[in-house]
């Protein structure tokens, strides 16, 4: 009887000799995602054509778009602009974004805009059998945003907006209750633009410029679903003007941004596994195998996001990196552009965007033009993708029109 203990409590100390647990990751995404990540499209020709910027690019009729704060710089009594961006063109043919724009030069001090952004994500049909009726579902997003800039100083100003967004991406069909998504954001931007200053062979001007945009807080698709974060960014840009003479101008410009939210945590799940060697470590080559879960969450690296507001995720974005400040740096994204234009009528623009490979891989060359015919401006652009990762907008022609009412109103030059 003594020996049969023996052989049992040192089968049993074998067993959990050889029996260790370990973590085996379900994800190593370093990807950020958001809510409503179509307002990080850029929705007018212009931008898009100089690599998705326009913080520091000089005003236009979508500066609402990136810094409102700009308009206060405008020549023009008002205008209003419209934009069209086909996407993901080369499947379907339904899917766009449109925007249109509105500004108001109150005085020389301040400015007032509003725009409108509609995001169709096509028509999508739902067949229950080949007796059913087909039922079509037209999910979509949308923001109204309103803005007032003020001039603080000869060269500088800034501006507040308000935006409310809503997103309608739940799909209604048999018993399922669903409900769009709310919620409201805000956008605080600066513009400096330098006095006319005389060089050697040229005249030149230096522009600056910063944005937050998307301050507000997460928010649901429906009462049992996750919070969202709004793709909240900060922006940084400079650029500079050659001006050769009264017919030739050329503008530089480069750009970088960041999205201030967290950082998604390396998980895994805590697994029990047969160590066949005893050396501690899980090696299927050695003949280890995995057992039962034991804890079914674990991050790995990194910090958890669940339940972190925007304001403590804002903070958080710039050191919660599993990859420390070496990724961090890899979450800015930079973009370089070059605006050529010839007697204030023609333009000629050319730019470029660039993402980390493990942040999302957006890279691409952007070609456009513009053309302006008495008070109407008509922007064109092209992109071609230089990322393994197909884009969206590859090799889709986008256009924009801006109407400018009041021309010449204002002298800032």
């Amino acid at each position: 009887m003594k020996n049969r203990i023996i052989i049992v409590l040192t089968a049993f100390l074998a067993l959990n000799l050889n029996a260790q647990t370990t973590v085996i990751a379900d994800n190593d995404s370093r990807v950020i995602t958001t809510g409503v990540p179509f307002l990080l499209i850029a929705p007018d020709a212009r931008a898009a054509s100089m690599g998705d910027m326009g913080v520091a690019t000089s005003v236009d009729g979508f500066s609402q778009q990136w810094n409102s704060s700009k308009y206060v710089f405008s020549t023009a009594k008002s205008g209003f602009a419209i934009s069209y961006t086909p996407y993901l063109s080369k499947l379907v043919k339904d899917i766009f974004l449109g925007n249109v724009t509105y500004f108001n030069r109150i005085n020389e001090q301040s400015a007032f805009s509003a725009s409108f952004k509609y995001f169709s994500l096509g028509e999508i049909e739902f067949v229950e059998d080949e007796f059913s009726e087909a039922l079509i579902q037209k999910p979509n997003e949308l923001t109204i945003d309103l803005a007032y800039g003020l001039r603080l100083s000869d060269q500088f100003a800034m501006s507040v907006a308000m935006r409310y967004l809503r997103s309608d991406l739940k799909l209604n069909f048999g018993d399922n209750d669903t409900t769009a998504g709310s919620t409201f954001g805000v956008d605080i931007s600066g513009f400096y633009q330098s006095e006319e200053e005389a060089y050697n062979d040229f005249n030149g001007r230096t522009r600056l410029g910063f944005a937050l945009q998307n301050l507000g807080p997460t928010f649901k698709y429906d009462q049992g679903g996750q919070e969202n974060f709004q793709p909240t960014t900060l922006r940084l840009g400079g650029g500079f003007d050659f001006i050769f003479d009264q017919y030739n101008k050329l503008a530089v410009t480069a750009e970088v941004a960041k999205l201030l939210v967290p950082t998604p945590p390396v998980t895994g799940k805590e697994r029990e596994f047969t160590d066949a060697n005893g050396d501690g470590v899980y090696n299927p080559d050695d003949g280890d195998t995995l057992g039962a879960v034991v804890n079914d969450r674990v991050i790995i690296d990194g910090k958890e996001n669940q339940g972190v507001g925007f304001i403590s995720g804002i903070f958080q974005s710039f050191g919660d990196a599993p990859g420390g400040f070496k990724e961090e740096l890899q979450e800015f994204t930079y973009a370089v552009g070059a605006e050529y234009l010839y007697q204030d009528s023609f333009a000629f623009r050319a730019g470029y965007f660039n993402e980390h490979e493990t942040k999302g891989a957006r890279k691409f060359f952007a070609l456009g033009a513009g053309f302006k015919y008495n008070v109407m401006n008509i922007d064109l652009s092209y992109l071609f993708s230089a990322s393994k990762v197909p884009s969206p907008l590859e090799s889709t022609l986008r256009f924009s029109l801006t109407f400018n009412l009041g021309a010449n109103t204002y002298d800032e030059y």
